[in-house]
This record gives structure tokens, C-alpha cells and sequence, in this order.
């Protein structure tokens, strides 16, 4: 890796840190999902930052930013845009949604309708949306960063599974520790941190990287690797749904991406292994006697604990 492209990874990384404290581990899972031209789901109870982390990425680098509200009246017109008829022309113009953006919150995903969330399963997918029979291209890069309450709560739609799969990973925030919310107590009497975060980076830059990592080495072994794992989910009796092609190929990207951030041109097993749970936990369902059990995200998360420990690491 060059040695500009090191240093602008370590200062987005110092940027995001100085408006998050102590979330090292999500602030590199959030860029994994920029720089492998995914999609971040962040899944926990309000206040633990979920919203900050988002925020503070988009203020990472020169880009676009729109924060979408999700309330069970928002319609997919709110999100996409509208076509309106110009009089004096006399034909329809297309009015950008929020969507046109690089980076877009899509804040509380799982309280708007099934209907509104299925709107942004062509723009996570292929980087477009079509109104009205006319495509649009999305700009470059795109990233959406969506929050959820856990499922549990009152007045949420659980999200679908072929809209889980669109997202590279899912991730919890987690309450702080003591010593960490103690710093936070003290840093936080003055201005917002994120009021003063300063872009590090230029969206060309950001796109440099993206294709910088598409470019790292994964070795034969490694496929073979995540393979094992792969199909031990879906040959597991406890599962009901294993892990979808899709999601070995988010997998391999993630693992680039990890491999990038930590300055190597090229994967090792530990790439995989670290993110097979945060990649493959959203897309797998429990079989009908685990299905009862109440937190069924944890449990996922268990198992494909146990499944990775018992496929061998190559050398």
C-alpha cells in the first residue's frame, strides 16, 4: 500500500475517533463497509452512538450526506425522488430524493414499512434507482449506513431477508465501559465533536481505495476456507437458512477491505475469521426448534462461533 493511501486511512480512522470514543472495533467495521462498496447495518438500543458513527464518517471525507428519518408514513417517493410535470416544458421532471447522496443514514430502518424499505433494495444492489421506468445512477461512492431498535421493541417491522442481505454487515455498538463513559463525561462539556470534525479525505480518494482493495491478493486456501464454512451453515440442522452466495462474495470483501486497513496487500485467515460472524449473522434463519427462542440473534451469532472454530485455519 502506498504510503499517502496509509496515511489517509490512519487519519479517517483518527477523525471518526475523536467524535466516537472507544468503539475502535466499529469504526473499522464501518469503513470495511465503505471500502468494500458495501452497505452497514447497526442494530441496538438508542443512545449508544449509532447515529454518531454514521455522522462522523460522512465528516470523514468530502461527500454528500442526507439522513433519512423512517416513520411509518414515509412513502418510497420520500426516499427516491418524484416525477413533477413542468407546465412550461410540458413533460415530467425528475426530482432527486434523498437517496442522491454518498452517504445516507437511513435512521431507524425498521420502523417504516415493508413497503419503504423494499425502495432502497435497487440502490444497495446496483448503485440505481428507477422512477417511472427511467433509471438513475446513483453518485460514487455510495454507502448506506442503516439503524435499527432491536426487534423486539414496539412499532418495528423486522426487516425482510432479502433486505438483510443487501447489507455487508451487522454490527452492535455496545454501552461504553465505565472508563470510556467517564471520558466522554468529561470531553463532552464543550462543543460537539462532530461540529468540529474536519473532512481528511476527498471522495476520489475514497473510490482510489475501493479499487485498491478489490485488488487484494486472497490465496486459494482462503477460498477454500470460507467455503468450508459456508456450506457447514447450510448443511447445519440447526439452521433453516445457511449463508447465501452473496454472502461468501461479502465475506471475501470484507476480508480485502480488513486486509487494506491493516496495510497489507494481500489476506490472511484472520480476515475471514474476524468477520464471518459481523457478515454471516443477519443472513442466517434458526431452524423451527431454535426459532422460539428469544434472542435468536445471539444464538445465531453462537453458532457460527462454533462453526468456525471447528474448520481447520490454513497454514
Amino acid at each position: 500500500m502506498a504510503l499517502a493511501t496509509t496515511q489517509i486511512v490512519a487519519q479517517l480512522q483518527r477523525a471518526i475517533a475523536r467524535a466516537i470514543y472507544g468503539k475502535e472495533e466499529a469504526i473499522q467495521q464501518a469503513l470495511i463497509a465503505l471500502l468494500a462498496r458495501g452497505h452497514l447495518l447497526i442494530e441496538d438500543v438508542p443512545g449508544v452512538g449509532k447515529t454518531t458513527l454514521a455522522q462522523a464518517l460522512a465528516r470523514s471525507f468530502h461527500c454528500t450526506f442526507q439522513r433519512i428519518q423512517f416513520t411509518s408514513d414515509l412513502l418510497p417517493s420520500d426516499v427516491l425522488g418524484v416525477s413533477v410535470f413542468n407546465p412550461e416544458r410540458r413533460e415530467f421532471e425528475f426530482r432527486p430524493g434523498p437517496i442522491f447522496a454518498n452517504v445516507i443514514l437511513a435512521d431507524e430502518i425498521n420502523r417504516t414499512t415493508p413497503r419503504t424499505q423494499s425502495a432502497l433494495l435497487e440502490a444497495m444492489n446496483e448503485a440505481q434507482v428507477t422512477v417511472d421506468g427511467r433509471t438513475h445512477v446513483l453518485p460514487q461512492p455510495f454507502l448506506v449506513i442503516a439503524t435499527q431498535n432491536p426487534v423486539e421493541h414496539h412499532g418495528t417491522y423486522p426487516l425482510p431477508e432479502s433486505q438483510l442481505d443487501r447489507f455487508l454487515m451487522r454490527i452492535r455498538m455496545g454501552y461504553p465501559s465505565p472508563e470510556t463513559e467517564k471520558e466522554i463525561l468529561r470531553k463532552r462539556t464543550g462543543d460537539d465533536p462532530l461540529e468540529v470534525l474536519e473532512p481528511v479525505a476527498q471522495a476520489q480518494d475514497v473510490q482510489t481505495m475501493q479499487e485498491a482493495v478489490a485488488h487484494v491478493h486472497v490465496d486459494n486456501s482462503l477460498l477454500d476456507y470460507a467455503l468450508e464454512i459456508v456450506t457447514r451453515t447450510r448443511q447445519s440442522t440447526e439452521l433453516a437458512l445457511g449463508v447465501s452466495p452473496r454472502g461468501t462474495l461479502m465475506l471475501q470483501r470484507a476480508a480485502q477491505a480488513r486486509a487494506f486497513l491493516e496495510g497489507r496487500d494481500y489476506c490472511l485467515p484472520d480476515d475471514f475469521k474476524q468477520l464471518v460472524v459481523p457478515v454471516f449473522a443477519h443472513r442466517v434463519i434458526a431452524s423451527g426448534r431454535q426459532a422460539g427462542l428469544p434472542k435468536k440473534a445471539e444464538w445465531a451469532e453462537a453458532l457460527l462461533r462454533e462453526i468456525v472454530e471447528s474448520v481447520r485455519v490454513p497454514l
